[in-house]
């Protein structure tokens, strides 16, 4: 298996590890890259090394909106080991990074086989469940700047750097708001030195300071996510 830092492969037992080796591979997933699509079954699972992975929902009049963000703490896929049913979402790169990429085919004999390697992979999806709930009681209840906090601190933690490669454009997709609100808010933050942002490029300045603002959701899905992997330390 190629050397990787998803923190959900690495709770893995070291027999485990050599079983996956020789049917895992790692793949570069460029901005942008489609991991699934509506009423399509993913052709595989991928565990994140690097990079940040949403999905999302579009509705009629193509409105957005984000229910899930992962990075190299998790799987992207696995509900579909779950039952027959295809997802209803769209998943995608948003920041640019590379996997450890496992057939559907592998991961349904594998999951059905392996006791661990089942119980690793619902333990995450019941951690995704739970912070896709948060993350709409988050999106319905907190203001933009708290959310946009939330954000990027989640982002910057999911993939292991302060700084992200990303548009005004692409937070406003992922916040549900307009670009121009992201803007206003991002230029405030900067002024204040909670945040360096040239185009394309947000770096997080002063990250005790972001955090002051963000909305609590930020410490709840941070502490579900850290006590997840911290009892498999």
């Amino acid at each position: 298996m190629p050397p990787r830092t998803n923190r959900l492969l690495d709770t893995l037992s070291p027999e485990l590890q050599r079983t996956l080796s020789p049917l895992a591979r790692p793949v570069e997933l460029p901005q942008g890259t489609i991991l699934f699509i509506p009423g399509e079954t993913p052709s595989a699972l991928y565990f994140l090394n690097s990079g940040i992975a949403t999905t999302v929902v579009t509705v009629s009049d193509g409105s957005m909106a984000e229910i899930s963000v992962a990075g190299m703490d998790g799987v992207l896929g696995a509900r579909s080991l779950l039952g027959p049913q295809p997802p209803v979402a769209q998943c995608f790169m948003q920041i640019a990074g590379n996997a450890v990429r496992l057939s559907m085919a592998d991961a349904r004999r594998l999951f059905a086989e392996s006791e661990e390697f089942r119980t690793r992979i619902l333990e995450y999806i019941q951690a995704e469940t739970y912070l896709t709930g948060q993350l709409a009681a988050c999106n319905k209840l907190h203001q933009t700047t708290e959310r946009l906090a939330r954000w990027l601190l989640t982002a910057a933690d999911r993939s292991g750097t302060d700084t992200l490669a990303l548009t005004q454009e692409s937070l406003a997709q992922m916040l549900g708001t307009r670009r121009t609100t992201v803007a206003l808010v991002a230029g405030q933050m900067q002024r204040e030195g909670k945040l360096k942002y040239r185009r394309g490029l947000v770096t997080i300045a002063n990250r005790e300071a972001l955090t002051g603002i963000a909305c609590d959701c930020y410490a709840v899905t941070k502490r579900l996510l850290d006590g997840l992997y911290r009892a498999r330390a």
